[in-house]
């Protein structure tokens, strides 16, 4: 967990530097957990972002530096995090780096696996609302389909990260007729991750994913 205790503050010339190092450092650990998006999108996802995680014990903010974070424009989000997007390469996306252990961890699930099943049982995706074009800022509706029933929820949000998605199916669980009982997704890393497993475990829950060429849609 980051825990961003108020940082020192250093002085450029006459006038104090008003975004800190723990300011840089907690953009990191977001955009991370953002899986990288683009400075805009992560800029409207802050103040989501910044309550989930907190709320999992993900990330721990001094009041100070909480409204320098959520003041940030988007022109220093991209200057704070220039250095590490050069490292990671302009416009890589982390879905790709899900490792063989972690994967091991959740067996697959086909669609002809799905016989007589029980009410319960979870199919989850997302659906991203960018007209075919996925640049700028877009909601993305986290949609959870019961298998045997057919009912489905779906809850938007701001970015595809995995904290947000334990709060979106968090949320939908409440509503649905019936207690749930397993989980099973794609492969996208917003859902093959640890706080998901852990969460599966935690909750009593068979977490299964989908060979890499099913989809939901």
């Amino acid at each position: 967990m980051l825990n961003c205790e108020k940082a020192p503050v250093t002085k450029r010339g006459t006038h104090e530097r008003i975004y800190d190092e723990a300011v840089r450092q907690t953009l990191i650990v977001l955009w991370e957990a953002a899986d990288r998006i683009c400075s805009k999108r992560l800029k409207a996802a802050l103040p989501l972002l910044i309550m989930a995680m907190e709320r999992h014990g993900h990330l721990s903010l001094e009041g100070g530096v909480r409204h320098r974070v959520l003041s940030v424009s988007t022109a220093t989000i991209d200057r704070l995090l220039q250095p590490m997007r050069r490292e990671a390469l302009p416009g890589r996306r982390r879905r790709g780096a899900i490792s063989s252990a972690l994967r091991k961890k959740i067996p697959i699930r086909t669609f002809a696996d799905w016989k007589d099943v029980q009410p319960g049982f979870i199919e989850i995706d997302f659906v991203e609302h960018c007209g075919g074009v996925a640049a700028g800022t877009f909601v993305h509706s986290l949609v959870l389909t019961d298998v045997a029933s057919g009912w489905t929820e779906c809850v938007a949000l701001p970015a595809r990260e995995q904290t947000l998605v334990i709060e979106g199916f968090s949320f939908m669980r409440a509503t649905l007729p019936s207690r749930v009982r397993g989980f099973n997704s794609d492969n996208d890393s917003a859902f093959i991750n640890d706080t998901v497993v852990d969460y599966c475990q935690a909750h009593g829950l068979q977490n299964e994913r989908r060979p890499r060429e099913a989809s939901i849609c």
